[in-house]
C-alpha cells in the first residue's frame, strides 16, 4: 500500500482514482493468502488435518465477513463475487417462490449484475419486472417502491448505493416496507460494504452482496448475506458445499484473503472514511471554483465518501480519460463492466440527464493510496483537459449549464457545507 503521509507527487507516479472499479490487494491481504496456495493447500471438504485447517481458515472468515454487516457467521454464503451474489438472490428466491408469484420490483438504476438477471427472468422463466424510477440526485423513492409490491411480487432488490455516481440509496425505509408487505428484500451492497457501516439489521435485508475486490481483497470471490429463515432455492449444483446451497470447491485462499480484507475493512473503517470524504470534498469544491459549465451527479452529501461523479458540458468522457491516462491520471466514466460501450449511462439517463450531456461523465473513486497532493494534481491538470477538450468541440458554447439540472451554479460553494 502506498504510503499515504507521503504528499510529493513525483513525475511519474500513477494517480489511481478508480478504486470503485477495482482495488489493489493489500500486503496483509495477500501474506494470509500465500500459505493456502502451497503448504495448506488442503481440501475443506476432506477430513484429514490439511483438510481441517483449510475448513478452519474458512470458517474465521466466515465470522470475520459476518463481522462487518453485523451478520451471524452461518449466514454468509462464499461466493465467486458480486455478480454471482446478485443473480443467485434473484434468481434463488423466484425459483423458491413460485408458488407465490414471479413479480419482481427493482430500480432503473441497479447494476448490469441485477438489470440482466431481471432480464433473463422475463425473457426465459415468465417473470415480470417493475423498475421504479429515480428523482434528479437518483434516489428511489421508497413510496414508489411500496406502490409497486404487489401479492404475486417475490423479491424487491434496490442497490445500497449506486456504483456510478455513488448515491445512497433509503435502503433501511426500502427494507422496512418490504418487511411489512412480507417481500424478500435484497440489496446489493458491492459498493458500500467496507466505505460505509453497513448493518443488516439496520437495513432489513434478507440478501446482501458482497465482493472482495472492492475492499482491497482478490478478485473471484464474494459474499451473499442470506438472513435465516429466508427461503432461497441452490444456486450451484455438485457437491455438500456452503451447505448444500453452492457447490463446488471452496476458493479457499481467496476466501481467506476476503476474510482478513473485511477485518482491516472493519477496524479502519470510521478512520478512513473521514479521511476520504475530506478528499472527495477539497475535489469537489476545486473542480467547481476552477471548471465552469459542470455538475455533481446526485447530492452532495448523500453519496459514498470516496466518489465523486461529474458532467461536463460539450466534451465526451472518453476523451476526459484518454487525456487524464497521458498526466498519469486513472479514471472513469462509470462502470467498469461496461466500460467498452459508447453508450451514455443508464444511470445518468434515469436521472434525466440529456444524451449530451450523460456523455461528457466523469467518475472520480478515491482510495488508501489517495493523498492530498494526489488532489492537488488533480486539480491542476483537470482544468486544463477541460478546457483543450471544449477548444476542439463544435459542440460547446460558454455559459450557464443547459443540462436542465435545477441550482447547477448554485452546486459551486465556495468552502465545503
Amino acid at each position: 500500500m502506498n504510503d499515504k503521509v507521503n504528499d510529493k507527487v513525483s513525475d511519474d507516479r500513477v494517480i489511481y482514482l478508480d478504486h470503485a472499479a477495482t482495488t489493489p490487494v493489500r500486503p496483509e491481504v495477500l501474506e494470509a493468502m500465500l500459505p493456502f496456495f502451497t503448504e495448506k493447500f488442503g481440501n475443506p471438504a476432506t477430513l484429514y488435518a490439511a483438510g481441517s485447517a483449510a475448513k478452519d481458515a474458512m470458517e474465521t472468515a466466515r465470522e470475520q465477513v459476518a463481522g462487518l454487516i453485523g451478520a451471524k457467521p452461518q449466514e454468509i454464503y462464499f461466493t465467486s463475487g458480486g455478480t454471482e451474489s446478485d443473480n443467485w438472490a434473484i434468481r434463488g428466491a423466484v425459483q423458491a417462490l413460485r408458488k407465490k408469484g414471479r413479480h419482481i420490483v427493482s430500480s432503473q438504476i441497479e447494476h448490469h449484475a441485477v438489470l440482466e438477471t431481471c432480464h433473463y427472468l422475463v425473457e426465459d422463466e415468465a417473470c415480470e419486472v417493475t423498475a421504479v424510477g429515480v428523482d434528479a440526485d437518483g434516489l428511489v423513492s421508497p413510496d414508489e417502491v411500496a406502490a409497486a409490491i404487489r401479492d404475486d411480487t417475490v423479491i424487491v432488490t434496490i442497490m445500497h448505493a449506486n456504483n456510478e455516481v455513488g448515491v445512497i440509496e433509503p435502503v433501511e425505509e426500502v427494507g422496512r416496507i418490504a418487511g411489512e408487505c412480507g417481500v424478500q428484500f435484497h440489496t446489493d451492497a458491492v459498493q458500500t460494504v467496507g466505505k460505509m457501516p453497513v448493518d443488516v439489521d439496520a437495513i432489513g435485508c434478507n440478501m446482501l452482496s458482497i465482493s472482495g475486490h472492492k475492499i482491497y481483497g482478490p478478485k473471484g470471490v464474494g459474499a451473499l448475506y442470506v438472513r435465516t429463515g429466508t427461503r432461497l432455492a441452490r444456486f450451484m449444483h455438485g457437491g455438500e458445499q456452503e451447505r448444500r446451497k453452492r457447490s463446488g470447491t471452496s476458493n479457499v485462499p481467496g476466501i481467506v484473503g476476503l476474510g482478513v480484507a473485511a477485518e482491516l475493512a472493519r477496524t479502519e473503517l470510521e478512520t478512513e472514511r473521514t479521511r476520504l470524504t475530506t478528499l472527495r470534498d477539497r475535489l469537489i469544491d476545486g473542480i467547481f471554483k476552477a471548471i465552469p459549465d459542470c455538475t455533481l451527479s446526485g447530492p452532495r452529501h448523500k453519496r459514498l465518501p470516496h466518489n465523486a461523479h461529474f458532467c461536463f458540458k460539450g466534451i465526451e468522457g472518453e476523451g476526459i480519460i484518454l487525456r487524464l491516462d497521458h498526466h498519469g491520471i486513472y479514471a472513469a466514466t462509470g462502470s467498469a463492466c461496461t466500460s467498452s460501450t459508447l453508450e451514455p449511462s443508464h444511470v445518468l439517463l434515469a436521472m434525466g440527464r440529456p444524451h449530451e450531456i450523460a456523455h461528457g461523465s466523469l467518475r472520480m473513486t478515491l482510495g488508501q493510496s489517495t493523498t492530498d497532493a494526489d488532489i492537488d494534481k488533480v486539480l491542476d491538470v483537470l482544468p486544463k483537459v477541460i478546457e483543450q477538450l471544449r477548444a476542439m468541440s463544435p459542440l460547446y458554447t460558454p455559459g450557464d449549464c443547459d443540462c436542465g439540472e435545477e441550482g447547477c451554479r448554485k452546486q459551486r460553494p465556495e468552502t465545503s457545507s
